[in-house]
């Protein structure tokens, strides 16, 4: 009892720095230190403070990111500070007119709506930032899913002017066309007679390649240069009525107010088939002259930079948008990153910051040198002039409708911050009350050595201390033994405290059952000590009985002991007394607060059962002592009363005793009935290779007509067949002899056939067997056969092997055919993994790599010598490696089965036909010459797709004459 008696003296204070593990006494590091000493009311509560979220003065109002919208929130931005677009949108006349009812929250229903009210919370919210999940919404765009920031700007630009032009007042209608609206006009010049066609087109964008070059007006000089069309890309001439060598260029006939300058960072990579970022640097000023450019010199071409959008990270799929734009107004650069904003010193652009952080590489370019007014990036997608005006710049005012939303939000930004504030307060309050209660209790906490004092659990006196967690109930039960009093080994668990601090917890707290001075359970005490020196008896026992095991056994004085039992014995004695300490551990119901289920403590009790105990593997099923001496041997009599003072229970077998009588006749018969089952396996095996062999296998041409069967009496023109559904598997010589043959899987619930005797010789041959008669008599002799089924055939005399009919018993259930034969199709089409073979044509001739099987292989045997004899590492092509294995990219790629186009990248490889082991024939197409042809005609297929946005999703299209295949699809 010495070893569980508690000792009073508590933990000494100042010289122990936390918690010292399993001692009752010490209370120190279990959370006091947040109360004592001066406390800083913040930490009272885990509220921010609202005023953080308020917006400060002469600052401009952020954007949520609702996952992955920051393209969209940088474009909002850019836009807003387009203070001619704002205003235009503020005259636009809401579809419900003017009033809106105080008492309604405000639904925008139209894009412009929305896009107004957003723009009227970015000029006069009080908020930090505000939330444009309305706006996103509306668009229908997803949120987790980040999309190509350039096809955004184009798509919405063309819905937004779509919008406008239904507006009566011009300034509105027009100001899409007139802030963002160029032209230019293609350009071909007959080079025979100098005819000169031209074609006019407005833009909203330039878009410049950036790939060799460092300068943007580099990028705007290729965009305009001057193409050759000879050779077979010679230009056909009206006038000379014949294709002539000629010139094609670009010609800039207007610039707009607002000029965006797309850089083409992401472009298509033909090796991979996905989009890649050109992360090169390109030198840009922030004063941009058009003039040499244009067509017409007379005119002002000189704009000024005031936006740039930026795109963090290497990947095309992913990485961060941001903005640095100009404020028109004062002249200052700002970077908008969501909801943060940075004003930026002396009215200066700075985008040093954004270029450290892509992904260093070895071969990465170093940044040139800027000079005053000129700037460098290898991140910016986007550059944004603007004409450079003369006038002062406007001042926008919000209309009154809108400005009473804004008032109506701002009401609720104050209501909200004065809530938070008082919950702040209340929080504060309630944690300088706490922090008096618990520096007053903490220093009457320890028990005096001779006082009163009671243990209370280490887990609910810490979440006392914590005012995050508000205690609940004292609860005890955890640590109770089964007779109800506290367990010895859970001490460690509780803390002591004084009587006057117990009171005080369970008159404020409630619960129980206290446990006090006369809590630990002597009982448990005293059984804890027994089991311990009997562990520690058992290491001296254990030096005992292996010294005894070592002396030789003269007479008959010994004891059979199984050898496995003798090289576990010690760990099987520890587990006993291990398990009688958990016995009493868990006899208690409610012990570590969770009683076991029944049936698992029924599931333990099976698995016990099944473990064989001491001695116990050298009994037989009858009970006696087994007839194998390699598993046992002799142990002396002063080894066995050791043994059996740990195992009294165990089995006795003195070394005189007998073996078991039943168990050495089982042996004898065994030893006849496995030579008997040897040679019947030998006939079985002999009979199954010469039923089931290739060569003797009856077929729809080789019917008996004379020969073998004939000379049995089969008459000519007539036989008999019998069905057999195949053994375990199709190599008989490579498996065990089988006892039974399961005719009943080839019949339907109505007991009919569901096969015919075509399908019996053709695709089913691998599950079925056609057996002549004196062979089937064979089977029934070494199988238990449940299903006779027989195949007659009769043919009248005279006539040929056409006209034969076959008839089986039973007969042909043919609904039941019928529906398995669709099963069978429904099966096909059906799956997940499959092999599927391509074979390209090249002149109208076949080619399939090397690495693909043959497809010419059809017998079971065959197919196994194919598996087994397949070099290793060699696989089946896969869309994957299609583009590697035939070097043709997924836009070059025409798939064909049996003459139809595969075109639908939406459909699963079943729908389409595409069954296991089918061949589908690709054609190449020729390679496209021009990327930005190629992007023309993707941004086209994807801008037809309706007014919203809702369906805009970046991914494979489908092109026109071109078939993508999509490889997430199951291929």
């Amino acid at each position: 009892e010495a070893a569980y008696r508690v000792r009073l003296e508590p933990c000494q204070r100042g010289a122990c720095r936390r918690n010292c593990r399993g001692n009752p006494n010490c209370l120190v590091g279990i959370g006091e230190h947040v109360w004592l000493g001066e406390i800083d009311e913040n930490s009272f509560h885990n509220i921010d403070d609202p005023n953080c979220e308020r917006r400060k003065k002469n600052a401009f109002v952020g954007l949520t990111n609702l996952g992955a919208t920051c393209y969209v929130n940088t474009f909002l931005q850019m836009w807003f500070l387009n203070l001619e677009l704002r205003q235009a949108l503020y005259l636009c006349p809401r579809a419900c007119g003017d009033g809106i009812p105080k008492d309604t929250d405000y639904e925008p229903q139209t894009i412009c709506e929305h896009l107004q009210y957003l723009f009227a919370l970015l000029q006069n919210s009080k908020r930090r930032y505000i939330d444009p999940s309305g706006f996103v919404k509306a668009l229908g765009l997803d949120t987790g899913q980040q999309q190509d920031a350039q096809e955004f700007s184009k798509l919405f630009m063309s819905l937004l002017e779509d919008t406008l032009s239904k507006q009566k007042n011009p300034a509105v209608r027009n100001i899409v066309q007139k802030q963002f609206c160029g032209e230019y006009a293609y350009v071909t010049v007959c080079n025979q007679c100098g005819r000169e066609s031209k074609l006019v087109s407005k833009f909203y964008e330039l878009e410049l390649n950036i790939q060799g070059h460092k300068q943007l007006t580099d990028c705007i000089t290729e965009f305009l240069k001057e193409e050759k069309l000879e050779g077979d890309n010679r230009y056909f001439c009206e006038t000379c009525q014949s294709k002539q060598n000629a010139t094609r260029k670009i010609r800039l006939l207007s610039l707009p107010c607002t000029l965006n300058l797309q850089l083409m960072r992401f472009v298509f990579d033909r090796q991979t088939g996905h989009k890649k970022k050109l992360n090169t640097y390109i030198g840009f000023s922030e004063l941009l002259d058009m003039e040499p450019f244009m067509e017409q010199k007379s005119g002002v071409y000189v704009y000024e930079l005031s936006a740039v959008l930026i795109h963090r990270g290497v990947s095309a799929y992913s990485g961060h948008y941001i903005a640095h734009v100009k404020d028109p107004q004062t002249g200052e650069w700002y970077k908008f990153n969501d909801e943060d904003i940075e004003k930026m010193e002396g009215k200066k652009l700075q985008l040093g910051i954004e270029e450290d952080l892509a992904e260093p590489s070895k071969s990465q370019t170093r940044k040139p040198k800027c000079g005053k007014g000129t700037h460098c990036s290898r991140n910016a997608y986007m550059l944004v002039y603007r004409l450079q005006a003369r006038e002062k710049s406007l001042t926008v005012e919000v209309p009154a409708f809108l400005q009473e939303l804004v008032e109506r939000d701002n009401c609720k930004f104050e209501e909200w911050c004065d809530e938070m504030a008082e919950m702040r307060k209340q929080s504060v309050a309630r944690g300088k009350i706490k922090h008096e209660e618990v520096k007053e209790l903490y220093q009457r906490l320890p028990a005096e050595a001779g006082s009163p004092y009671d243990f209370i659990s280490l887990e609910w006196l810490q979440k006392w201390l914590d005012e995050s967690t508000p205690p609940k109930p004292i609860d005890n039960t955890a640590c109770l033994c089964s007779h109800g009093k506290l367990h010895p080994d859970k001490i460690s668990l509780m803390k002591r405290i004084s009587e006057y601090v117990a009171d005080f917890f369970y008159r404020r707290y409630g619960g129980g059952p206290r446990l006090n001075v006369k809590a630990l359970c002597k009982d448990c005490v005293v059984e804890r000590c027994r089991i311990l020196r009997l562990k520690n008896q058992l290491n001296e026992d254990y030096k005992t009985v292996t010294n005894l095991l070592k002396m030789t056994v003269k007479g008959s004085d010994g004891f059979w002991v199984g050898k496995a039992s003798l090289r576990s014995w010690r760990q099987l004695a520890l587990e006993q007394l291990n398990e009688q300490d958990e016995d009493a551990e868990h006899s208690n119901g409610k012990m570590n607060g969770n009683a076991q289920n029944k049936d698992e403590s029924n599931e333990e009790k099976r698995e016990e059962e099944e473990e064989l105990n001491f001695n116990e593997d050298i009994v037989c099923p009858h009970g006696d002592l087994c007839i194998s001496e390699n598993e046992r041997r002799v142990v002396s009599k002063e080894a066995w009363e050791k043994l059996k003072q740990y195992f009294p229970k165990a089995p006795e077998f003195p070394n005189n005793k007998e073996c078991c009588s039943q168990c050495k006749i089982l042996e004898r018969e065994g030893e006849e009935n496995e030579a008997l089952h040897k040679m019947m396996a030998s006939e079985q095996k002999t009979s199954l290779q010469n039923l089931f062999h290739d060569k003797c296998r009856p077929c729809l041409g080789s019917w008996p007509q004379v020969g073998k069967e004939g000379d049995q009496g089969v008459q000519p023109g007539l036989g008999e067949l019998f069905v057999a559904s195949s053994p375990c598997c199709r190599r008989p010589t490579r498996c065990s002899p089988v006892s039974s043959i399961a005719n009943s899987v080839l019949l339907c619930p109505h007991g009919g056939l569901m096969f015919t005797f075509a399908s019996m010789t053709k695709e089913d041959s691998k599950h079925i067997a056609l057996i002549w008669p004196s062979e089937w008599e064979r089977i029934q002799k070494l199988f238990v056969v449940d299903h006779v089924i027989k195949i007659t055939r009769t043919q009248a005399a005279g006539t040929g092997p056409e006209s034969a009919c076959f008839t089986s018993e039973p007969q042909l259930c043919p609904e039941c055919r019928e529906g398995l034969l669709c099963q069978q199709q429904r099966d096909l089409r059906e799956y997940t993994q499959a092999t599927i073979y391509i074979h390209k044509v090249v002149d109208n001739k076949k080619v399939m790599k090397d690495a693909a099987p043959e497809l010419n292989v059809s017998s079971s045997e065959a197919e196994e010598e194919r598996e087994e004899n397949k070099p290793e590492g060699e696989q089946d092509p896969d869309f994957n490696q299609i583009m590697h294995a035939f070097s043709v990219a997924p836009f070059d790629q025409n798939l064909s089965l049996d003459g139809k186009i595969l075109s639908d990248d939406t459909a699963t490889l079943g729908s389409l036909g595409v069954i296991p082991e089918s061949v589908i024939l690709l054609k190449a197409d020729e390679p496209i010459a021009d990327y930005a042809a190629m992007d023309d005609v993707m941004q086209g297929e994807r801008g037809g797709e309706g007014f919203g946005l809702g369906r805009w999703k970046m991914g494979i299209v489908t092109l026109p004459c071109h078939h993508l295949w999509n490889p997430q699809s199951d291929f």
